[in-house]
């Protein structure tokens, strides 16, 4: 008898259950139904997000005088990664790693600086005299465009004349003067981010691995590491020795076109190159003025900057391509919304960042967006 009770206690506190579970989907459902967004909803988080983005890029303009240089910093060390951890294995501590590499790094920008520093100090005292020669090459060619309304008098008055660009040079070393306190200010932090960055590198990837809380994360990020620095090292050190060549390259055709210092032409090759579009366009511009103040012959004169332009563009388009393959291609039209976003940014060093930062934001989304392939449908 208390068995037949119980077990009919059991069945309907069996069918009370099942009951309370039906309704309670049910109210999920209906709860479902009842959130839906609207258009407004919508709209309403669109906005959020477009005044989030607003205010983002508003502060890193604002701060760029301090993000500038610690991002400069950021993207150098991970550069340098791979070198640190080879000298890592040797057993030398972080913190030295950090200083030899950083100290290694000051010496070649010196190199640079003082390789640059006698030509174009030379290069500014001649400014005048040469702006003149540069007029007197090219008027009779733009006398033939009368859209132009350009004449032997329009140099010999008004700005464009020498004497009012000497005068107004002093406006432009005093403006040059202003900017080499925050200049210096900049590369102290610069070189005080990078010290400390290289040497608490491991740690800060420590944690920021460790701040996920489940495996599946914590192994996409260190995926996601991983991949930025070998992407980064590996583009740096294979566009370094591509480079490099043009650099070669364009000293011979200095040379052999005549130019004066052709090793200092080949170094401006070298450095405008890792600025994709800009450098390429002001170096081809530049070769062209120079050939025009060298020879008399207009093509013998724009020679220079056609033979570099084509083979940048051989390079560009078919060498870096083979070397690199399709797993660092970037869209050339991403590159260079990049390139001219960063530029107005952070000027000069926004642009030679546009392109480490893309691929880092390439590797990430690479890395996070799944990897689906689309079938297409053919036609049976």
């Amino acid at each position: 008898m208390n068995d037949r009770a119980n077990r009919s206690g059991t069945g309907r506190e069996a069918m009370e259950h099942a009951a309370w579970t039906a309704e309670r989907a049910r109210r999920k459902a209906t709860h479902r139904v009842k959130v839906r967004k609207t258009a407004l909803d919508l709209a309403l988080i669109w906005s959020v997000i477009g005044i989030f983005s607003i205010m983002s890029v508003a502060v890193v303009y604002l701060a760029s005088s301090v993000l500038m240089p610690i991002t400069l910093a950021i993207v150098v060390g991970l550069i340098l990664g791979v070198a640190a951890d080879r000298l890592g294995a040797l057993g030398i501590p972080p913190m030295a790693t950090a200083i030899i590499l950083t100290s290694l790094f000051a010496l070649l920008l010196f190199f640079i600086v003082n390789t640059l520093a006698a030509p174009l100090a030379e290069l500014a005292g001649e400014a005048p005299a040469m702006i003149e020669r540069a007029i007197e090459r090219m008027l009779p060619y733009l006398e033939r465009y009368e859209f132009l309304n350009v004449t032997a008098t329009t140099f010999r008055s008004g700005p464009l004349t020498s004497d009012a660009l000497i005068e107004n040079m002093g406006t432009v070393l005093s403006t040059l003067a202003t900017r080499v306190t925050p200049a210096l200010v900049q590369g102290l932090i610069f070189f005080g981010a990078l010290v400390f960055f290289l040497g608490s590198r491991l740690a800060l990837r420590r944690a920021l691995i460790i701040a996920f809380n489940d495996r599946a994360r914590r192994l996409s990020a260190i995926r996601i590491l991983n991949s930025i620095e070998q992407a980064l090292g590996y583009y740096f050190a294979t566009a370094t020795l591509l480079y490099a060549v043009a650099g070669v390259v364009m000293t011979l055709i200095a040379w052999i076109g005549g130019l004066p210092m052709p090793a200092l032409w080949g170094l401006f090759a070298f450095l405008s190159s890792f600025v994709p579009y800009l450098g390429i366009a002001l170096m081809t511009i530049s070769l062209a003025v120079a050939g025009f103040l060298a020879h008399d012959g207009l093509l013998v004169a724009l020679a220079p900057a056609l033979a570099f332009f084509t083979v940048h563009a051989i390079m560009e388009n078919l060498v870096t391509p083979a070397v690199m393959g399709r797993r660092l291609e970037i869209n050339p039209f991403m590159v260079f919304v990049a390139i001219v976003f960063w530029t107005w940014m952070w000027g000069a060093i926004g642009a030679v960042l546009a392109v480490p930062l893309s691929l880092i934001a390439m590797t990430i989304a690479s890395e996070m967006l799944p990897q689906t392939r689309v079938q297409p449908k053919l036609p049976g």
